[in-house]
């Protein structure tokens, strides 16, 4: 539970009243119950508000993270790497239904995504630029195998190092979801 949301719940305060209170806009407590991190003045006022120590909102409880699981759901991206739409809903489908949404199978789902806009555009761009450099086709086909065996390759290794090191070898800054 949220440390904003936990501590407004125990003075029995609605949004609207811990925002009066605090002299904070309604959005802002809304904002920082969903997971914006509280900082400066907003972060001094709530919890003086709310009679606690700053640190207090601070604390966030850990995410529990099945790893076998997470590794199960990045390994369903194999299934679609021929067909890369399927790469990335198959997993999705996956985190929804086994509730496994965090930021480690965001960063799975990013990673697929990611691949597959790079693989639409290889795709598409391909017709043309066989045409410039007067490629063959077979060329063409080869860069596709190896754009596809790269996807293989990214999604072993990220399981082997979720069993290893409960974390991706391969991963994004930033997530696409």
């Amino acid at each position: 539970m949220n440390p904003l949301l936990k501590y407004r719940k125990k003075r029995n305060l609605t949004q609207e009243e811990l925002a009066e209170k605090a002299n904070v806009s309604v959005r802002t407590i809304q904002r920082i119950e969903k997971g914006t991190v509280p900082k400066g003045h907003t972060l001094r006022i709530l919890a003086q508000t709310l009679e606690i120590s700053e640190s207090n909102l601070l604390e966030h409880e850990a995410e529990v993270i099945n790893y076998e699981t997470v590794k199960r759901i990045n390994l369903s991206s194999l299934l679609g790497v021929i067909f890369p739409p399927i790469n990335i809903l198959l997993p999705w489908i996956l985190i929804k239904y086994l509730k496994q949404e965090n930021k480690v199978t965001k960063q799975i789902i990013s990673i697929q995504i990611l691949y597959t806009i790079i693989a639409i555009v290889c795709i598409g761009l391909s017709p043309f630029i066989s045409k410039w450099f007067g490629l063959t086709r077979q060329l063409i086909l080869i860069s596709m195998l190896i754009s596809v065996l790269t996807n293989i390759f990214i999604i072993i290794r990220n399981t082997i190092s979720l069993d290893r090191n409960k974390k991706l070898y391969i991963s994004l800054n930033f997530s696409l979801i």
